[in-house]
């Protein structure tokens, strides 16, 4: 099931934007996707997973077996008590509203689609966002298709304007926005749109969300000056819109990710700017007191824009993907913004607390690992393996970033 080719085939399979990413232990996953070949925009193979050893910086592909999705694009992958779920997106016929499942912890890596749930499925949408919360997987939003009987039964749907088309049989289908709730129960397998009450947030897509506790963050996704963040407490089902206590707020933009840090603080990365600039700030967002704060780092010098993000070792967010900018796209439907050929292959960690003492030392080596080669020698079997690990890491990786990055922890 291993695959780990030559270096310069794996360098070229993994630039990619719009994918699923998420970190296990010290392993990063990644899965899907799309990449320029040859010029064009192209949906990456559904048959493989790319694991990278955080540690060591070392990828490895590993092939999928079963029931295998179509290749997608704007699909929403969450990962949950060992297992990614894959729901809607756009395969080679147009919108769907399918959801797949595999076992990550089996070994044998093998898809199934999930035909038997109960409960009334969500109208096919891409674009969305989800929340994961005990055993549920809450999704928001998304970009999509309904019927004219769902439009009208739909408080939460907002058309766009003169979208009106004919999709294979099916006349009078309308496109856009939404901002439904929907659930999808892992243990029962079973679909719900629960009540929601409060202030709900406008229809959107191309947004990104959190999950803090039993609280779902959104923000984004909007053609706003500022951005904006709600709230919806998942026990309750009430949205909150937060107002902001400072002045000093990011600008509005989509395409950019949301992490959590800790119990109480989010990290906002990149993203494209309603004025179509991408950006390569990063904020944080404190939750108990409604305050953003803008940090310093080292990656201004690399806008991204439908990369992923994921919280790492030590509370590290870890940024892989991507796209640097944008093109405009026509379609029978709607102009439309999409990543350009600028497809992205490196992994971004970004550092939000003090690192352990142990962390700073093996990394210290790891950097210096060329004057130290007799003392590593004298390390324990169990803590060279480690330490091995790092030096790899500083060897593959942008070196000087790294080394960069390492000096001013020091410092």
């Amino acid at each position: 099931m291993m695959d780990t080719g030559t270096g310069v085939e794996m360098s070229n399979s993994l630039e990619r934007s719009d994918h699923t990413a998420f970190v296990e232990g010290s392993f990063l996953y990644v899965w899907g996707g799309c990449k320029s070949v040859s010029g064009t925009e192209t949906l990456l193979p559904s048959d493989e997973i790319w694991l990278c050893d955080l540690e060591s910086g070392i990828w490895e592909r590993r092939g999928m077996e079963g029931e295998i999705p179509p290749a997608l694009s704007g699909a929403c992958g969450s990962y949950h008590n060992g297992t990614l779920y894959v729901f809607g997106g756009c395969d080679p016929n147009g919108h769907t509203n399918q959801l797949y499942s595999v076992d990550l912890l089996e070994g044998c890596y093998t898809w199934r689609k999930v035909t038997d749930a109960g409960g009334n499925t969500p109208s096919p949408r891409d674009k969305q966002s989800c929340w994961v919360n005990r055993d549920r997987l809450i999704y928001f939003g998304g970009y999509g298709c309904k019927t004219i009987r769902e439009v009208n039964n739909s408080r939460n749907f907002t058309v766009h304007e003169s979208s009106w088309a004919m999709i294979g049989t099916t006349f009078f289908r309308f496109w856009g926005w939404n901002s439904e709730v929907n659930i999808f129960d892992t243990h029962t397998a079973t679909w719900e749109e629960p009540e929601t009450h409060g202030q709900t947030p406008s229809p959107r897509a191309s947004h990104t969300s959190a999950t803090l506790g039993d609280k779902g963050y959104i923000c984004g996704g909007l053609e706003d000056t500022d951005l904006d963040i709600h709230c919806l407490d998942l026990d309750t089902w009430i949205w909150t819109r937060i107002d902001f206590l400072s002045s000093l707020v990011p600008v509005g933009r989509s395409m950019h990710t949301l992490t959590p840090v800790s119990d109480h603080t989010l990290f906002l990365f990149g993203g494209l700017s309603i004025t179509g600039d991408s950006l390569s700030d990063g904020w944080e967002f404190d939750t108990q007191t409604n305050t953003w704060r803008e940090m310093d780092h080292l990656h201004h010098d690399k806008p991204r824009l439908w990369h992923s993000a994921c919280r790492g070792k030590d509370n590290d967010v870890v940024v892989f993907g991507g796209c640097r900018d944008y093109v405009l796209l026509m379609d029978s439907v709607t102009v439309l913004r999409s990543p350009s050929q600028n497809h992205c292959k490196d992994v971004l960690v970004f550092q939000t607390q003090p690192y352990p003492l142990l962390r700073l030392c093996k990394d210290c080596i790891g950097c210096n690992a060329d004057v130290l080669q007799e003392q590593l020698l004298w390390l324990p079997p169990k803590l060279q393996e480690t330490v091995d690990k790092r030096v790899s890491f500083f060897r593959i990786g942008p070196n000087q970033e790294n080394k960069k990055r390492l000096d001013l922890v020091l410092d």
